[in-house]
């Protein structure tokens, strides 16, 4: 990927795959999970500090760190080590989940999880700015704590928060650099309006707006022959994928991460390629 040309390199999140999920998959049409349980899925954090030693200029991002699953010092002291190893590569993912199956393997409060992930990023908040940091909260408490290091800068790692609904907008307006939604079936201009709400968040909690970037983690699939083009899907020839990226960008979107959809590595790893030498040219990389 970064002899490829491409900006970041995102490894996604999960603990475990129950053998029996009946919550729904917001993510792809039928609303079933796409990862059999019986393929290894290795841990996020763990891939991105091997690859901070393995790579020099590419970025590095979880996407997205379920906040429940940890103790919010475990998984900040771990984003701060890989900032440091990749002087200042990494990129935090933040979101708050969704399979209640997974949840409950890990004793984690699923009917709380967003209440629990506000109270982390709060916390996350003092713990990376503060050279003594105390927290008294509803789940986490601590008195008089030293956190270092704090980041690779000496501040925190940049937060995307993940989530498309309303909850993840008022937790990017409060919380986040950058609003970080996985969409499987949206326009731009839908997009652009979900994030004009953002904005408006942010400006009521009396934040600068302009602080907060519009970033998307879209699926993408590269076909030989051209399809019949959705404005909300990102399939098609290497031209076809250019032109739904550029509507994109028109409406402000200022990164995308893409989840090659096909499923075998061989065949994935020739969509990246394609991907790099066809359509990274024609934005100028």
């Amino acid at each position: 990927m970064e002899a490829w040309g491409f900006a970041s390199l995102w490894a996604a999140e999960r603990l475990v795959i129950p053998w029996s999920i009946d919550t729904t998959y917001p993510y792809a049409e039928g609303g079933a999970f796409i990862v059999p349980p019986d393929r290894p899925f290795l841990e996020s954090l763990t891939v991105l500090a091997f690859l901070a030693g393995c790579t020099t200029r590419i970025r590095l991002g979880v996407s997205v760190l379920v906040l429940p699953y940890r103790h919010p010092l475990h998984w900040a002291k771990v984003a701060a080590t890989i900032d440091v190893l990749s002087e200042g590569r990494f990129t935090l993912g933040v979101g708050v989940g969704w399979m209640r199956e997974e949840f409950d393997a890990l004793n984690a409060p699923f009917a709380e999880r967003g209440r629990v992930s506000d109270e982390q990023l709060e916390l996350l908040r003092g713990a990376l700015t503060q050279e003594r940091a105390t927290f008294d909260g509803r789940f986490y408490r601590f008195t008089d704590i030293a956190f270092l290091p704090k980041a690779y800068q000496r501040t925190r790692p940049a937060i995307w928060v993940g989530g498309e609904g309303v909850a993840a907008q008022k937790r990017t307006a409060r919380y986040g650099d950058a609003w970080f939604p996985y969409f499987v079936r949206v326009t731009p201009v839908e997009v652009a309006r979900r994030f004009s709400s953002v904005q408006r968040l942010a400006a009521q909690l009396g934040r600068d707006p302009a602080e907060i970037t519009l970033n998307l983690n879209l699926p993408c699939e590269i076909t030989e022959e051209p399809v019949q083009q959705e404005a909300d899907r990102l399939r098609g020839t290497s031209e076809q994928i250019f032109e739904a990226l550029h509507g994109f960008e028109k409406v402000g979107v200022q990164h995308l991460a893409l989840q090659f959809m096909v499923p075998h590595f061989p065949e994935r790893l020739a969509q990246i390629q394609r991907f790099a030498e066809e359509v990274l040219p024609r934005f100028g990389v």
